[in-house]
């Protein structure tokens, strides 16, 4: 038995008793041939549900981190999440967003399924986001279909930030598979940025349209980035003021009181 099949028997029960995942158009992934999976991204435990609900292996890429821990607790993702199909790459540096495109490319001519989130990153709201246009150039180099999904309620269950998943009544994960997109209009256009965006566009659209969340026409990493200096300069605009108020106390109010 594979790694990926022993996992499945062992954790899919467990998973299905903790968080009673309801999956819904799972029939719609074709059972043979090369195949993208694309959806939304709120939680860290998004990689490890949509393999163990689906009738196929997901491959997908990962980070470098999640397999080369030397702890216990790093010896065991890097075994379930190689199990599932992860494929560990190097994303940082300008090289990081080549190297996840070629693995995707060579994953979907070997007729296996690949699956992608084209924001590039979780979302840090619960809102979706602009998608990468990635996702446009896998499908148009290698023909593959497209089937969207949406992740519903993963966020209630591992809120950003948090440690352990959360368990408990109200919090029910669902998976929900769209029809497949056929984008095989666009041969040869690969190139084509319009054209790259609009396949993107349609893809994202079909996300929202499943899983019902808002949408914000920016990048995810770029408001996590807006964000972060958002609370930066809050902190610094508090730090100053009470710098600013004690530089200005009366040296003789204290006495006054005394």
């Amino acid at each position: 038995m594979s790694r990926f099949l022993l996992l499945k028997s062992l954790l899919g029960p467990l998973l299905k008793l903790l968080f009673r995942p309801r999956v819904e158009g799972a029939d719609r992934i074709p059972g043979e041939g090369p195949v993208i999976l694309a959806g939304n991204h709120l939680t860290f435990i998004d990689s490890m549900i949509l393999p163990l609900v689906t009738g196929r292996r997901v491959y997908f890429i990962g980070k470098n981190e999640y397999v080369t821990g030397r702890s216990l607790k790093g010896r065991l993702m890097a075994w379930f999440f190689t199990g599932v199909g992860m494929i560990p790459v190097d994303r940082d540096g300008g090289h990081g967003g080549v190297a996840a495109l070629m693995t995707g490319r060579r994953v979907l001519e070997e007729g296996k399924c690949f699956g992608i989130y084209p924001e590039g990153t979780r979302s840090p709201d619960g809102r979706l986001y602009r998608g990468r246009t990635g996702i446009a150039r896998l499908t148009l180099m290698t023909g593959a279909p497209v089937v969207p999904f949406a992740m519903i309620g993963t966020d209630r269950i591992q809120p950003g930030g948090s440690g352990l998943p959360r368990v408990g009544p109200g919090r029910r994960v669902t998976v929900r598979f769209g029809s497949p997109l056929d984008f095989s209009r666009y041969e040869g256009m690969d190139r084509d940025r319009y054209v790259l965006r609009a396949v993107t566009d349609e893809v994202m659209a079909e996300v929202m349209r499943l899983s019902g969340q808002e949408y914000v026409d920016m990048y995810a990493t770029k408001a996590k980035a807006v964000a972060s200096a958002s609370t930066v300069s809050t902190v610094t605009r508090m730090a100053s003021r009470g710098s600013a108020g004690r530089d200005g106390e009366d040296p003789a109010a204290g006495a006054r009181a005394a």
